[in-house]
């Protein structure tokens, strides 16, 4: 089953109208995108807490790592460069981290919140190989943008 973008986009919404708490927020969302795709093995935000530092927010899944610094692995570089990451292999990724052995593909989307800063990156980990499109990141940053930065998207809209 693949995800159902405009469904999945309008749940968000209802379920987090009027919502600011970011946490709130990040494990609401985590959950329904999770839950809405059998490629999605891992998904959860990794929150940034210090300069060039992120730590584990709300996932789905088996155990994330704790923490990830802006220089290392894909969630890194999304954070480090604020450009989507559509990994394809994993393994091809110089400095992947591998939280889990069972990562084939990733997909990492940088979070920012209204005010235009970064908060987090959503990290989204399968264990099939070349599992994400890039309509897989087009319509999950547009729900990330009209769940944490307040723009109304073309899949929220009616």
């Amino acid at each position: 089953m693949h995800a159902d973008y405009t469904a999945l986009a309008k749940t968000i919404a209802s379920l987090t109208e009027g919502e600011t708490d970011e946490v709130a927020l990040m494990a609401t969302l985590v959950c329904e995108v999770h839950h809405s795709d059998d490629r999605f093995d891992w998904t959860g935000f990794y929150r940034v807490t210090a300069p060039q530092m992120m730590k584990i927010g709300p996932y789905q899944g088996g155990h994330g790592c704790l923490q990830i610094p802006f220089s290392r692995g894909v969630c890194g570089a999304a954070a480090r460069t604020g450009q989507v990451q559509l990994v394809k292999d994993v393994e091809a990724f110089p400095g992947h981290i591998a939280c889990a052995s069972s990562t084939r593909s990733e997909l990492v989307l940088p979070v920012w919140n209204a005010a235009g800063n970064l908060i987090a990156v959503f990290d989204i980990d399968s264990d099939q190989p070349d599992a994400f499109t890039t309509e897989d990141a087009d319509n999950l940053a547009d729900i990330l943008a009209s769940t944490f930065a307040g723009k109304s998207s073309a899949a929220s809209t009616d």
